[in-house]
């Protein structure tokens, strides 16, 4: 039977990505784009409000909303529609944001509007949680445990957490779907600028300039995910059982092992600077277990960070000089 399909965020990174390989497994589908796209506006830490852009759209047949979650009006006129299956990637993703009226109100605000919905029209919700709510809670990472988030971004998701645990308490039927991201690289994401993973950043210094900055001393160690695996987690949640759920590689890698793979990869030496962590709330690790995901989603990632990487240099290396320029404004 044909579904409308809702994808907040739908112009970003992972947003993008979900829209093209549900558009190849399930082209019956109608599927319905909202994002407030890239309107060059820039907060103060120099980062762009905004990291949706239609390059990432191109070939997708769907439906292209434009709007922003921090408008009520604009969330109410969106949520006229009927819609079967919504996946709400979207939010505000720079954890360096310090606006907390913004984050919260975008956030976990926009949150409730789209768990009436689907309370009123029993339609499955798939939403982007994060590790961040875990913060610098001893690893491995698992959800109900350690969840203290370092900045109002990972307290964001918390509190949409907490709001997907209160209604699936009260009403077990309901069919919501919370996915903790860990650090997510991949195709799609270069439009994320200086927000994007550090295994695209350190490529583009390596590059560039034959030599990469890291924090002192490359040993601060993140659970690296490859956006096929992100993508292969909400399809499955689409069938899975409601709840919350890490989704990462189940293994936790430090930045100096992407550099090693990186001059495998790249064929050269890198040479390293490392210079002082200038964040207080910087997580130092992160490792996703993965038991409850196996169990209530069927999700076993099949990226390693080696392979992962193997498959995305190329796409780096062909970055055209054009994405460059605009990687850097």
């Amino acid at each position: 039977m044909k579904k409308n399909i809702l994808i907040t965020g739908g112009a970003g990174f992972i947003g993008s990505s979900l829209a093209f390989e549900i558009q190849h497994r399930f082209p019956e589908n109608n599927i319905t784009i909202f994002d407030k796209f890239n309107s060059r506006e820039k907060r103060e830490n120099g980062n762009y409000v905004c990291f949706g852009d239609y390059k990432n759209l191109i070939g997708l047949k769907a439906e292209i909303i434009i709007g922003d979650l921090g408008n009520e009006l604009d969330i109410s006129n969106l949520l006229k529609k009927k819609f079967d299956i919504i996946f709400h990637q979207g939010a505000i993703s720079d954890t360096t944001v310090l606006n907390q009226n913004e984050v919260l109100k975008t956030n976990s605000g926009s949150f409730k509007y789209f768990v009436s919905y689907c309370l009123a029209n029993n339609c499955k919700l798939i939403y982007a949680s994060s590790a961040g709510t875990y913060g610098n809670s001893v690893s491995p990472n698992r959800v109900e445990f350690g969840e203290i988030p370092e900045n109002v971004y990972g307290y964001s998701k918390l509190q949409m957490d907490e709001m997907t645990r209160a209604c699936l308490q009260s009403k077990e039927e309901l069919h919501i779907v919370g996915l903790r991201y860990f650090n997510v690289y991949g195709p799609r994401e270069v439009y994320k600028r200086s927000t994007s993973s550090m295994i695209l950043q350190l490529a583009k210094q390596a590059i560039e300039n034959n030599s990469v900055r890291l924090f002192k001393y490359g040993e601060q160690s993140r659970d690296f995910v490859y956006i096929k695996d992100v993508v292969e987690a909400n399809i499955l949640a689409i069938q899975g059982k409601s709840g919350i759920y890490n989704i990462g590689s189940g293994v936790s890698r430090s930045f100096n092992d992407i550099i090693n793979i990186l001059e495998i990869n790249l064929n050269q030496k890198i040479q390293i600077e490392y210079f002082e962590n200038p964040y207080s709330f910087y997580q130092n690790n992160t490792c996703a277990d993965l038991n409850n995901s196996k169990v209530g989603l069927g999700y076993v990632p099949k990226y390693t960070l080696e392979k992962g990487i193997r498959e995305y240099v190329n796409e780096i290396k062909n970055y055209s000089t054009n994405i460059w320029k605009s990687y850097n404004e």
